[in-house]
């Protein structure tokens, strides 16, 4: 049993709780508000920002009387961004700590375990930012005596402008931005739009092909008002809107966008550059030159947290970046990372998290918000031993 558990239910022994109070402690002397928000959560957010891996693994239930679906959170990212929407420093620079249990199906361990970390919002200063999540990641991992982990580290930004820097149809950007942490989905992808060719020719593709020439709006109204006939409201926490926004999207993608091979092939060198950081950006900047991308901005800003980095005393030698690394939430925008021990005594990441700068719109933030934090997984590093 791990040293962090004392019970089928994975809740932390007196040593560990105190522990992981001690150190949530110490992001409240950095200057972060401690929040506890609610166990059970609104189900829609999750299904719809979180991604596939979260959604296989949430604890659903449905309110009596047809008040809705709701879940046991599954991570606390989004549960403290909707507290802190609610609260009133939204549109505010702010940030806040936690500790508390989340819950996820999980064969090989107890659906029930603790996680603390920092979410921060509202800081205009990104690379500064980001690079303060990072050290602060290294220093909880530090607490636990695990003082050199290995650090691996990606940007989702990267791979959204070298997409957004091509001519394809907006539906086909959208569709490989979502699909670049399904490396086979998005394979699949570039397939398709390398041959020009529909996946699989449903049998209503006609139907797709004249919604995809016709009015949006109406369209949508169309589509909206079938799926009301047949008496559909709701399947898997979506609504019948968003159930036809998802076909609409499948009628954008048959309309006949194409990828030249050579464009393909500068998305394969694209994801296979990697290294130190700084050996990585000399090869985007390359890259960026032949292909003849506006890939500046995000590499100023890549640099730029670098450079944040090195000044926080973080050795970013030690540091693994890889363009096709990301994590397993479809809400990251940019910076991402995952602290692992080097000596693989605990499987997945003891500490993770990233950027995730446009979540805050689509839970109801009436501006976009710069946004950024990470999450420590207690149970692994209580497990790791070496406690203070």
């Amino acid at each position: 049993m791990d040293a962090a558990e004392n019970n089928t239910q994975g809740k932390p022994d007196a040593r560990a709780e105190a522990q992981a109070q001690a150190l949530v402690a110490s992001y409240e002397r950095a200057g972060y508000r401690r929040i506890a928000p609610a166990i059970l959560q609104p189900a829609e957010p999750f299904l719809d920002l979180s991604g596939e891996d979260i959604r296989k693994r949430m604890y659903l239930t449905a309110a009596p009387g047809g008040g809705g679906d709701y879940c046991l959170r599954p991570d606390l990212t989004i549960p403290v961004s909707c507290d802190y929407l609610a609260s009133p420093f939204a549109g505010k620079a702010a940030g806040f700590c936690y500790l508390g249990p989340v819950f996820r199906h999980r064969t090989d361990a107890p659906a029930e375990f603790l996680q603390a970390g920092i979410e921060s919002f509202g800081r205009p200063d990104k690379a500064a930012a980001d690079a303060e999540m990072l050290a602060l990641g290294l220093e909880a991992t530090a607490h636990y005596g695990c003082g050199a982990p290995d650090i691996q580290v990606g940007d989702v930004a990267l791979f959204s402008a070298l997409i957004a820097a091509l001519d394809l149809a907006p539906a086909w950007k959208r569709r490989l931005i979502k699909d670049f942490n399904r490396k086979s989905n998005l394979a699949q992808d570039l397939d398709r739009l390398v041959l020009g060719t529909s996946n699989g020719q449903p049998e209503y593709q006609g139907v797709l092909a004249a919604l995809a020439g016709s009015d949006p709006k109406g369209a949508h109204a169309l589509v909206t008002d079938l799926l009301s006939i047949a008496g559909i409201n709701a399947v898997g926490g979506r609504s019948v809107g968003e159930i036809a926004d998802r076909f609409l999207e499948q009628a954008a993608l048959g309309a006949g966008s194409k990828l030249p091979r050579e464009q393909r092939a500068l998305i394969e060198r694209f994801l296979a550059i990697g290294g130190d950081p700084d050996q990585a950006a000399a090869e985007l900047r390359a890259l960026a030159s032949e292909g003849n991308m506006a890939l500046a901005p995000v590499l100023d800003l890549f640099e730029s947290r670098t450079g944040f980095l090195a000044a926080r005393g973080v050795d970013v030698r030690r540091i693994r970046f890889s363009t096709a690394f990301g994590r397993g939430f479809d809400y990251y925008t940019g910076f991402v990372f995952e602290l692992t021990d080097p000596a693989a005594r605990e499987a997945g990441p003891l500490v993770a998290g990233g950027r995730y700068d446009g979540l805050l719109t689509r839970l109801g933030a009436d501006k976009p918000t710069p946004a950024v934090g990470f999450a420590v997984w207690i149970e692994r590093l209580a497990a790791l031993g070496g406690a203070k």
